[in-house]
Parts: C-alpha cells; structure tokens; sequence
C-alpha cells in the first residue's frame, strides 16, 4: 500500500507542477489516480507505456478569441476553448460550456471526466470539452446568434463526425446548438452529425434533453436495488433547477418518488407536499420559457418555503440528486445528508461532491453514484444520435429510452464489477477504474501516440 501511496504522491507531484491554478483539474485527476494506481503498478506494460501521465495530458488544447456584435452595435470580445482529451476509443466527445467562470483548468477537469464517463457507456467516443466564458443570460437571440456564429467560425477546423463531437452543457441548449449547427453547416457545406443535442427538426434524437436527468435518477434505481430498494416511497432532494434537475424530478415522480426541492444560485425551495408534474411543468415553464427565479415559485404555490442562498442538503431526505454545479457538497453537508438518513446520493452534475465529502459517504457506505458514472446519460443519448445521424435515421422515443436504461443499467454494473469489495460497493473506484482500462488497454494497442 505505502508503495501505491508513493506513486500517487510523485504522479501528483509532477501533474501540479504542470498545471498551476488548475484546481479543478488536479482534483479530478487526484480522484482517478488514487483509485487506478493500484492497477497501474501492478500492470508492468501500463507503467513502461506511462499511460496514466499520457491520459493526464490533452492531446490537443485550442484556445481563440471570439469578437462579435451586440445589439449597440459595440464590439465585444470573448475566449473560445475546446480540449480534445483522449481520443483512444472513438473520436472526442463532449459538450461546450457558455459561462463567465469558464477557464481553460475547468475545461480540463471535465474533459479528463468526460474520457472516462464515455468510456462507461459502451459507446466508442473519445472525450473532450469545450465552451467560452460568454454568457447568455440577458442577452438577446440575435446577439446569442452572432457570438455562436463567430464561435463555430474558428471551431469548425477542428471538429467533425469522426474527429470531434461536440454537444450542449450549462448555457447551450436548443437555441444554442442551432446556431452553431447552421454555422457548422454553412462553412463546410456538410449537414452531418457534427454536433448533438440538436432538435429533432435538424436530426437530433428524442430524449437528448431528458437524458442526463433520466439516466441519473435510472442509476439510483440500480444502486438502490442492490439492497432490495426502489425509488418507490422515497424522499428526494435535487440542487439545480436547470435541464438535469428537471428531468430528474421529472423521472423520480414518475417512479414513485417525492421530489421536495429544486434550487438556482439565489436560494433553495422546499416544497415538502411534493413538486408533482403540474408544479414541475410550472417550473420548465418559468426556467425555460420566462427565464425566472425559483424564489418565484413560492409565489405560486404559498405552502412552499424559500431559503436565500441556501443549498438543499440539511433538508430530511432518502435521496439526493446534487443537478447544479461542480463543488456543491462539502464534508458539513455530506454529514449533514447522512445523519439525516440519506442512503442514497445520485450526482447529475459533474464533480458536485469535494473530496472530503466524498470521503463522508464512502465512510458511512451509502450508495454514492460518482458523476462519471451516474450522469452518463447525456453522452450515452448523444452517442446514440451520432449512431442515428450515421444511418440518416431517427428511432422512436421508447426505443431510445430503453437503450438509455440498457446502458445505466451497463454501466452500473462494470462499477460494481470492479468495486465492489466485502459485500460493499465503492462506486467511485468501480467506475474509475473501469472506465480507465477500456482506455488504457486501446492506447496500449495504438502505440506512443
């Protein structure tokens, strides 16, 4: 063991020497190296070919600036990004990210996740990610037209449906996606699956948005009936109030669960009778139509309670779905969750949890769902558009649900193939490593390149 801790101190050593101000980035790849390494120096071929420094390492950054036109007619000037990870299994996958706090140690973070969620879900991708540091909220249509526009201007050298795929994230939705797409389109003079999460209009599948929430709260079911639960009866907390939460709540309702609080970056609300389909259509309405805050909920529904910048986790619950952002759960709040009889915790965002909150439900071994694992959902449906994109073709709604449940149900399996241990599954090793020897086995067979 001392000589597993060894090697993932001088791994990390080197890796932080490398990327300074990336903490993002370094704690993830901090995550997958302290649970791989074990295989890494027990596998001689793996150590000679420095597979997991080579994993660590984009294969391809591209950074650009983005200048474009406001409604003033002023010039604005924005950062492009994509990272183009690990192209081992398939071509890069990933979505892009319109935020003001996007940086390039972010991308980095979720690009090196994304490599090992794709490579989970059975489908040949590769990972990569991308996005800009534009936001656009309060801005207008033409205005998010100009600057997608100019974005995909420089972007469309690099991409293509068997290099890379690029899809949505925090800030690109529909909208979003096709503008890019007819950007894509017009440069090169090609309608092909170059990006996904389109509308189903310009060759995008049916229940791309719904995906990521629905496969998320899939995974929870398979966790849960390992110890011969359901959803059924159960309590529910979800952060976020955007597209993963929404079809969170959405799917856990239908299961049989009580969903009890959605949140944005203004507050929390705790609605203990329950956000039933009509509250939650209510809300998509408010979220994604009239772009409002979840405070407004509550003057809807009087019963309900708002709390001002508060997150959800001291709420009694059975289940939590963290669906908002990296870093949401700290040490306090995982304590918090599991003293308050949380036995289940689902992330539908990426790297919601801190380490040391990790560390809090590993200890109390609860079922805790790792978002390269849980959240899969997303690229698994993206993977199945390209798939259709290829043939020209567009399965029916159910077809692709049950493939979607085929594949949660897939890869929850392989992390307890490989995490399992004493009757215990840790599902953040599981996943790490299976995700990893899918990849580091193809860079092996593909040479130093």
């Amino acid at each position: 063991m001392s000589k597993v801790i060894d090697a993932v101190s001088a791994f990390m050593d080197q890796l932080v020497a490398k990327n300074p101000g990336q903490p993002e980035f370094i704690q993830a790849v901090h995550e997958v190296a302290e649970s791989v390494m074990p295989i890494v120096e027990s596998t001689p071929a793996y150590r000679k070919a420095k597979i997991l420094e080579r994993i660590a390492e984009p294969e391809r950054v591209i950074i650009f600036r983005v200048p474009w036109l406001d409604d003033r007619g002023d010039i604005q000037v924005n950062r492009g990004f994509r990272i183009e990870m690990n192209s081992a299994i398939g071509p890069y996958k990933g979505g892009l990210r319109f935020h003001p706090t996007v940086n390039l140690g972010l991308l980095k973070f979720l690009a090196f996740e994304q490599v090992f969620k794709n490579s989970l879900t059975t489908i040949m991708m590769g990972g990569g990610k991308g996005g800009s540091d534009f936001d656009p909220k309060g801005k207008s249509d033409n205005e998010v037209m100009r600057f997608c526009q100019s974005f995909m201007s420089e972007l469309f050298r690099h991409i293509g449906p068997d290099t890379d795929v690029p899809a949505g994230d925090i800030g690109v939705g529909l909208r979003e996606i096709g503008f890019l797409f007819g950007q894509y389109k017009r440069l090169a003079n090609r309608f092909c699956g170059v990006l996904t999460g389109k509308g189903l209009e310009s060759g995008g599948s049916f229940i791309r948005l719904e995906a990521t929430g629905y496969g998320t709260t899939y995974f929870a079911q398979e966790m849960l009936a390992t110890r011969g639960e359901s959803i059924k009866g159960k309590v529910a907390v979800i952060s976020g109030s955007g597209n993963v939460a929404q079809y969170t709540a959405e799917k856990v309702t239908q299961l049989g669960g009580k969903v009890v609080t959605l949140s944005d970056s203004s507050g929390t609300i705790v609605d203990k009778d329950g956000i039933d389909e009509e509250k939650l259509a209510w809300v998509m309405d408010l979220k994604n139509v009239r772009r409002g805050r979840i405070s407004e909920y509550c003057d809807k529904f009087k019963r309900a309670e708002f709390r001002p910048n508060q997150r959800p986790w001291d709420v009694k619950c059975d289940i939590a779905f963290p669906s908002a952002t990296q870093n949401e759960i700290g040490a306090t709040d995982a304590r918090t969750l599991v003293d308050n009889g949380c036995v289940c915790v689902a992330e539908g965002a990426n790297m919601p949890t801190e380490p040391d909150g990790i560390d809090v439900f590993v200890a109390a071994k609860i079922l805790y769902g790792p978002g390269k694992a849980a959240n899969a959902g997303g690229v698994a449906v993206s993977g199945l558009e390209m798939a259709q994109n290829s043939q020209f073709h567009q399965w029916r709604r159910d077809e692709v649900d049950t493939r979607l449940h085929g594949i949660m149900r897939s890869i929850h399996d392989n992390c307890v193939k490989y995490g399992e241990e004493n009757g215990f599954v840790n599902y953040v090793r599981g996943a790490n490593i299976a995700g990893f020897v899918k990849v580091a086995d193809a860079m092996l067979a593909q040479g130093v390149v």
